[in-house]
């Protein structure tokens, strides 16, 4: 242990892809494994949610390949901010969304409103079209009162400070 953290003050670069990579992938096998194996489908919140993942962990693995094969350190400090951008991002949106599942404020329409200007029939089969049967505003599953969105925020605002980590280092990384 005292191995990696002595890797990690060395090179806050490297440490930082690999956190960001491993973190992030597990994260998407456990939003897969609560889809496909606890069989919970995801609100449209939940699937915007992922978009951050699904950007930023290849991201990560490149910088994490970079740190290796000597790539700059204005593109290691860039790939980082971008990764902290996201995540921040990310953050704001999880946020949102256990906000929604706590009744602190309303969520999008197409997922957790009612369908209250049906109109024509036509209008109304163009709204029962849009309209998701999987809830923004009713948490699925919760750990110790903690939604799934809950979680993300936790995870999200980590990988935003440790990639901020890794963008610093980089730039310490120039100076030296």
């Amino acid at each position: 242990m005292n191995d990696y953290l002595a890797l990690a003050r060395n090179n806050p670069p490297l440490a930082a892809a690999a956190i960001v990579t491993v973190v992030g992938a597990l994260t998407i096998c456990g939003f897969f494994f609560f889809q496909y194996v606890m069989l919970l489908a995801p609100c449209p919140l939940c699937l915007e949610q992922r978009y951050a993942f699904y950007f930023c962990v290849p991201l990560a693995l490149l910088l994490w390949l970079g740190v290796n094969h000597g790539a700059s350190s204005k593109v290691l400090f860039a790939g980082f901010l971008v990764i902290a951008v996201f995540m921040l991002w990310n953050t704001g949106l999880a946020a949102y969304h256990a906000g929604i599942e706590w009744k602190f404020w309303p969520g999008p329409s197409d997922c957790s409103g009612p369908l209250d200007k049906i109109g024509s029939v036509r209008d109304m089969m163009n709204q029962l079209q849009r309209i998701s049967l999987v809830r923004c505003d009713e948490a699925a599953w919760r750990l110790f009162g903690i939604s799934l969105p809950g979680y993300d925020v936790l995870v999200s605002l980590f990988l935003a400070a440790v990639a901020a980590w890794g963008a610093r280092g980089s730039l310490a990384r120039h100076s030296h």
